[in-house]
């Protein structure tokens, strides 16, 4: 299709505007695009008109004007009513328009949308995300694109606005979704390792500020701890953007690429089954929700001081830029 008949890029959609599609859609538009946006509930919706985004009364809308979407829900199901349901994107949306499900959705169900989509001359972008609502807010996020190298040049914009790391995976629907399964995987062992080790230091004895500043400069430093280790220290577990839902459901999706693919994952099993637990006993919290159930088994509790420990150099410095600059160092491989 020529390029006087594709759709204007300029104009990009985005529906879901929840905890990333917010910071994505506000991301856009700091970047000159003029978003249009849509959301089941009303909140989201006043959020970025106050933002000064365009509000879509439905998907439909969004595709009657957008040359790029994103589409940016909860799962498979939604995702499917998002284009195909009553007042679903495919009602109005152009050929030579494309769409952005950055939803992490399993890669069957995004293979199932390839070929509907591309019937009506729209490309199809399986782009699940990392980063999290921090990441969405600074436009720096994660992406895993799959799709035609023709449709993803013409997202490099798009993409650029909201993102700082940018990666096509492979040319098929679904790559995205297996880049994506593989990291989540390793999310939640990386949780689980880390919730552990927080309650063995504290039953033992260690302040768990201790813990956090030791770890926190270690080879097993990580985002995952440097994220979740404060909110627990303030017994803070709903509201910071994690949702445990979606990760149980993440690593459920990983799990059944396990089992498609013969790939097996002990480690990963464990780890859902302990988000399972934790999202039947604390719908509604975030990942580091689980804390609490090692803590109740442990009958101990992971919280912060009154007054932070001290950190202090070695006796053969002696001096407080010495320490800082030690702290600061990158740890080594193996140490």
């Amino acid at each position: 299709m020529s390029s006087a008949a594709r759709p204007p890029a300029g104009i990009v959609g985005v529906v879901g505007l929840g905890n990333m599609g917010l910071g994505m859609a506000r991301n856009l538009m700091s970047a000159g695009f003029d978003v249009l946006g849509t959301n089941r509930g009303p909140a989201p919706r006043a959020a970025l008109a106050g933002l000064g985004g365009r509000v879509a009364a439905s998907a439909a809308a969004i595709g009657a004007e957008a040359g790029i979407v994103f589409v940016m829900v909860v799962d498979a199901a939604q995702t499917r009513d998002v284009l195909f349901g009553q007042g679903g994107l495919l009602e109005t949306m152009k050929p030579g328009g494309i769409v952005v499900v950055t939803a992490t959705i399993g890669r069957a169900a995004m293979q199932a949308l390839d070929a509907p989509l591309r019937a009506r001359g729209i490309a199809l972008i399986d782009c699940p995300v990392s980063g999290g609502r921090q990441g969405a807010e600074a436009g720096t996020l994660t992406l895993m694109a799959a799709g035609d190298p023709a449709a993803f040049a013409r997202c490099r914009a798009v993409f650029a606005a909201i993102a700082s790391n940018v990666t096509h995976v492979g040319e098929e629907a679904g790559m995205g979704q297996v880049v994506k399964a593989c990291m989540q995987g390793l999310v939640g062992c990386i949780y689980g390792g880390i919730f552990e080790a927080l309650v063995l230091g504290v039953k033992a004895g260690v302040p768990a500020e201790t813990l956090h500043a030791v770890i926190g400069t270690s080879v097993a430093n990580t985002p995952l701890f440097q994220s979740a280790v404060p909110a627990i220290l303030q017994r803070r577990f709903a509201g910071t953007g994690s949702s445990i839902g979606n990760t149980t459901k993440d690593l459920t999706l990983t799990l059944a690429l396990s089992a498609e693919t013969g790939a097996t994952m002990p480690i990963t099993a464990a780890a859902q089954q302990f988000f399972q637990a934790g999202n039947t006993k604390f719908p509604g919290e975030d990942n580091q929700c689980l804390i609490k159930l090692l803590e109740d088994v442990a009958g101990v509790q992971v919280r912060a001081r009154a007054t932070p420990p001290r950190r202090t150099g070695s006796s053969s410095r002696g001096t407080a830029g010495g320490s800082a600059r030690r702290a600061a160092r990158t740890p080594r491989a193996g140490h």
